[in-house]
């Protein structure tokens, strides 16, 4: 790759600059520089260092000059020549460590995404050169020793990119570094000066200062080669009278340091960072690109960061008419009036800084000073949403561990997440460490992956992150994290539960129903949090989901367990036979009809000390066992009960007297600890269900009969006369099916199923209405023994005549 030299490159920029010197752009209508004082010497203002070559300045300046806006600045006539012979020699250095592969790894292994560098160059490099550091850095000394300050400058961050030619430059107005500081602090990877700094204050027992200076890995800096073959760094204390350059390129063992000559390179105070970017990465230096960056990154970074951007105003100006239309119109009207010369409307570009961050993010403010409004805007600024929240939730942990959050939750569900619940990977939580952006894709380290519609903003200033500061470390510190956002995310929930407006929770739950109900099985911590925020249909609320609170205000007397069938609908479950005798008792029954309900019940297993119960397990108790009745039923109907299961063989495990039925004849009930009908159908629905299982874990079937019934009486006549008797042992199978279907289970042939009921009602109709008896049989042919036969064509005529004859 061809590389401008340093020189070269000083000289374009120089030529290009002095070309427009007299004409610099105005500063936006917000006065950036307040505060200044001292003589107009001292009063040095930031200009544009790349951007001058294509500066469009209007034409004049004299159309701000009205607004009394302040200009930033001289430029100082400079030739190259002239500065090449007045550059003091460079002097080399190597660094401090095995910079080959340690360069290596941090620009190919260390950070996951390319964009985090102007981050880590904004906040999380080093003390002198990492600006935000800088400036908190000259903020605290200065409080002291005041006459760091003199220059009058103020403390910003300005960014300024060439997208022409690959280039960024980063300029702060900080505390800038001397010659040998740059020696300790970029001739040492891995050594940084703000951890010297914070070293400093701790040994001096500071206990007013302010520590929130971050830059303690001494990598950061480095991270401007993921991104450029060449980084200048441009650098004045304002305890040394001589600025400083630093020259590193990627890929190289040493680096330069040499003092700063050329006036037109001055800057009063702090850090100029210059990026030339890499062919492939030229992208970056486009003005829209780095405002997303640092909107994305650094939007919350105390200190104001101005972007020089192209903006425009518009004006009208005259139109030339062609001379020979104005001919024409003399001559055809010598009298007519002047008339009003033509404009059109005409857009000015020019270049200014414009304010890019926030500097106060809402989530450090007072929550009595925050109104519903701003906390809704700031919602969907952040998020991109268009509806605003079912609620919100701002607040600030203090203890063990510090942190403040909004966390927020949504209207509705996004598309994607109505299907696909189960994704650990989220991006609705925004983590901030002192204000910086880190990420927004964790693994369930901060939300459990059942939350994770929960959106909102996390910033602290302890949490422990990796060296590039994008992955979260497992860490005591982040458990107790995430049991408070957990927490708090609950309490939110149940304001919505509570509220007046009942619809709201009714959106609530019709969005991220499912989300909860995955909690119950996932997170058995907070099941005590989770069960009253669980919402179903039952027996006596088809139309109007109800709470399990509301259940158990509406139990009867006498009753003792929450019981529950799971069906594939409403309609399916009200019409199932194992209802009847519940109903008879005004029971109350919750209806399970989505398919994650089943197995999240029995995963809370009770409520308030009362179990779930399924009304189609085995042996259900009712609460009014009459022991006396149920010995002599047994007595009565031992035999038949034996006779049937020896006709069903091993498709079922008994056949017992049924308690829980009043209407029908039969029911098939599951084993206690297998698959309900209702499970079993969903494990066999299963895409990649492994079907090898299903005959173990589909357990033992219990077929209870009614003894009431009039068919089930029926059969015992049958089993006590005739118990060889074919037709008597074909509606015993018959039976079974019928009740393998009304149960919920599949028939596992239902072909067989359906010729059986056509026998049955053959038997039945036969000889009904007057109809004569007919011996059907299925009339049995061959495809080789049918013959073509011709057809014979009758002419319409003939067919006429034969008619009337």
């Amino acid at each position: 790759m061809h590389r401008l030299s340093r020189r070269s490159v000083s000289a374009v920029l120089r030529h290009g600059a002095a070309r427009h010197r007299n004409a610099t752009a105005p500063l936006s209508s917000a006065n950036l520089f307040t505060g200044l004082s001292g003589e107009a010497e001292t009063k040095q203002r930031w200009y544009s260092v790349l951007a001058a070559g294509r500066f469009n300045s209007i034409g004049s300046t004299k159309a701000f000059e009205r607004n009394n806006v302040p200009y930033l600045g001289i430029r100082y006539e400079s030739t190259a020549a002239a500065s090449e012979s007045s550059d003091p020699p460079a002097e080399k250095y190597e660094y401090q460590a095995e910079v080959s592969r340690l360069m290596d790894l941090i620009v190919n292994s260390l950070y996951s995404n390319k964009e985090v560098f102007l981050r880590e160059l904004i906040r999380h490099v080093f003390e002198s050169n990492n600006a935000s550091d800088a400036l908190d850095k000259l903020r605290f000394l200065s409080v002291t020793e005041q006459e760091l300050l003199k220059d009058g400058v103020d403390l910003d961050i300005r960014i300024q990119s060439d997208k022409d030619n690959g280039i960024i430059t980063i300029t702060d107005s900080g505390i800038g570094m001397t010659r040998q500081e740059l020696v300790d602090c970029l001739g040492t990877i891995a050594q940084s000066g703000t951890a010297k700094f914070l070293k400093a204050l701790k040994e001096s027992k500071d206990s007013g200062a302010d520590s929130n200076l971050i830059g303690q890995f001494g990598v950061g800096f480095y991270s401007a080669f993921l991104v450029a073959d060449k980084v200048v760094v441009s650098t004045r204390s304002p305890k040394s009278d001589k600025q400083y350059v630093w020259e590193g390129e990627a890929n190289s063992s040493s680096y330069t340091i040499r003092e700063e000559t050329d006036p037109e390179n001055l800057i009063p105070r702090g850090t100029r960072l210059t990026l030339y970017l890499k062919r492939d990465d030229k992208g970056f230096a486009h003005p829209e690109r780095i405002q997303k960056l640092l909107k994305n990154y650094s939007q919350f970074v105390s200190f104001p960061i101005y972007t020089w951007q192209e903006k425009g105003f518009t004006k009208e100006v005259e139109v030339d008419e062609d001379p020979a239309d104005e001919a024409k119109k003399e001559e055809s009207d010598e009298k007519a009036v002047e008339k009003k010369k033509k404009t059109k409307t005409v857009v000015e570009k020019y270049w200014d800084w414009e304010l890019t961050n926030e500097t106060q993010p809402i989530w450090l403010r007072n929550p009595k000073e925050v109104s519903t409004e701003e906390y809704n805007e700031f919602y969907k600024k952040t998020f991109n949403e268009y509806m605003d929240p079912l609620a919100s939730s701002h607040f600030t942990t203090e203890g063990e561990v510090e942190f403040r959050s909004i966390l927020y939750v949504p209207a509705v569900a996004p598309m994607s997440g109505r299907d696909d619940i189960a994704n650990p990977k989220t991006r609705n939580i925004r983590l901030y460490v002192k204000r910086v952006f880190i990420s927004d894709d964790f693994d369930g380290e901060l939300f459990p992956r059942y939350l994770s519609f929960v959106k909102g903003v996390v910033d602290s200033n302890d949490l422990p992150l990796n060296v590039s500061r994008e992955i979260l470390q497992e860490s005591r510190i982040v458990r107790i994290m995430r049991k408070r956002l957990v927490r708090k995310a609950f309490d939110m929930i149940l304001g919505i539960s509570m509220s007046e407006n009942r619809d709201d929770y009714d959106k609530f739950w019709e969005n991220f129903g499912k989300h909860l109900k995955l909690g119950c099985i996932e997170d058995r911590d907070n099941h005590k949090r989770l069960a009253p925020l669980l919402r179903f249909f039952s027996s006596q609320s088809e139309d109007e989901l109800i709470s399990l609170d509301e259940y158990v205000q509406n139990m009867k007397t006498g009753q003792k367990d929450i019981y529950y069938i799971a069906a594939d609908s409403v309609s399916s479950a009200k019409n199932t036979p194992f209802l009847e005798r519940l109903l008879e008792k005004e029971f109350e029954v919750l209806y399970l009809v989505d398919p994650i309900d089943e197995v999240a019940i029995q995963n809370l297993k009770s409520y308030k000390d009362m179990n779930f119960v399924d009304i189609t397990k085995e042996d259900l108790d009712l609460g009014d066992k009459n022991e006396e009745k149920e010995k002599q039923m047994k007595q009565e109907f031992g035999q038949t009960c034996d006779w049937i299961k020896k006709r069903l063989g091993d498709r079922v495990a008994s056949v017992q007297i049924s308690n829980r039925l009043s209407s029908s004849p039969c029911v098939l009930a599951s084993g206690k600890f297998g698959w309900s009908a209702n499970m079993e159908r969903l494990m066999k629905a299963q895409t990649v269900g492994d079907t090898s299982s299903l005959d173990f874990m589909r357990g033992r079937r219990v077929f209870e009969i009614n003894p009431e019934h009039p068919i089930i009486r029926t059969l015992d006549a049958a089993c006590k006369n005739s118990p060889n008797d074919e037709e008597a042992l074909k509606a015993i199978d018959l039976l079974y099916d019928t009740a393998l279907v009304s149960s919920g289970f599949t028939p596992e042939s239902p072909a067989q199923l359906g010729g059986k009921i056509y026998e049955m009602m053959d038997m039945a109709l036969s000889g009904k209405w007057g109809a004569p008896t007919i011996e059907y049989q299925q009339p049995v042919t061959s495809a080789q023994n049918l013959e073509p036969v011709e057809a014979e064509v009758v002419e319409p005529a003939a067919a006429e005549a034969g008619s009337k004859n």
